[in-house]
Parts: structure tokens; sequence; C-alpha cells
């Protein structure tokens, strides 16, 4: 078919068209917590919006201060920007927690680099590419340098991330 012809068609076809538009539905679950999808729900506590609704949790020009709903606080007091706090406890289990799963992780990334730095010793490997074994741009050696790099990177910046806790 001539392209002449084909753009033609294309044009003509074109104010023909319909355009699709898919219904909007918020749901608030038990928790309060809200979501907006273009899937039919199937559970309680969703309904359709208006087309012409605003999807926005945060508000339009237009719209009236009163008309925005603050978010759930769940029983905790309000820090500054209504963000939400949590008691000392709370945040101190929170600490130990994060700072258990860093040592964790800083762990198991010190042992892929003792066997990284060992599967480049048992091959006769040098650490920097310096050996005559394997070129320095490719090859088995350097996916095995690329590994302890990686792997250097880590344990560093685990290193550093522990550190910084209180």
């Amino acid at each position: 078919m001539n392209p002449r012809i084909r753009i033609l068609f294309l044009l003509a076809a074109l104010p023909c068209s319909t355009l699709v538009r898919a219904d909007i539905y918020k749901c608030v679950d038990e928790a309060g917590h809200v979501t907006y999808t273009n899937n039919r729900p199937s559970g309680k506590g969703c309904s359709t919006l208006a087309r012409d609704q605003a999807v926005s949790s945060v508000p339009s020009a237009g719209m009236p201060r009163s008309a925005v709903v603050p978010l759930p606080q769940n029983g905790a007091s309000s820090a500054a920007g209504g963000f939400p706090r949590v008691d000392s406890g709370t945040q101190k289990a929170r600490d130990s927690d994060r700072r258990r799963i860093l040592e964790d992780e800083l762990g198991a990334e010190q042992k892929a680099l003792a066997a990284a730095l060992k599967e480049l010793d048992e091959q006769g490997l040098g650490r920097y590419g310096n050996d005559g074994n394997a070129p320095a741009g490719g090859g088995r050696g350097q996916a095995v340098r690329d590994r302890v790099q990686l792997h250097e990177r880590n344990v560093e910046a685990l290193r550093r991330e522990i550190s910084n806790l209180r």
C-alpha cells in the first residue's frame, strides 16, 4: 500500500476512534490505608470515583483546606510535618534489629569476600590483574577480581552504615 494512502487512511480513522477510560476505585482497608486502583476490587471498603474527581492525596489549588483528610496516626503522637512518632522503647528495638541485620549482612559479605579471595589464590591469579595468567580486561580471572572488588565495597559500606548507628 502506498505510504501516502496509508497516512490518509489513518488520519481519516483517527476521529472515529474513541478514548478508553478505566474506572478508578478507592479502597480503604481495616487499618485505614487508602489504595487507588483501576482493577475491580473484590473486597469491602471500595468505591468507584467519579470520572471528574482528582485522584491525589495532595490538595489541588482549588480544593478547600477543609477537604483534606489527615492521615491516620494509629495512636502515635504526631511529629512535625504530620509524621507519626513512636515511643523510645519501640525505636530502640528497631535500632537493635537494624544493627543485628547489618552485622549479619557484614558477616555474610566478609565470608563471600574470603571465598572470592581464596578462589583467586587457588587459581594463581593476581588480585589486581598483574599476574599474566589472564588478560586484565577479561576472562575468568577478571570475573573473580570483580567479585572481590564488589564484596570489598559492600563490606566497607556495611561498616560505614554500622558506624553511623547510635
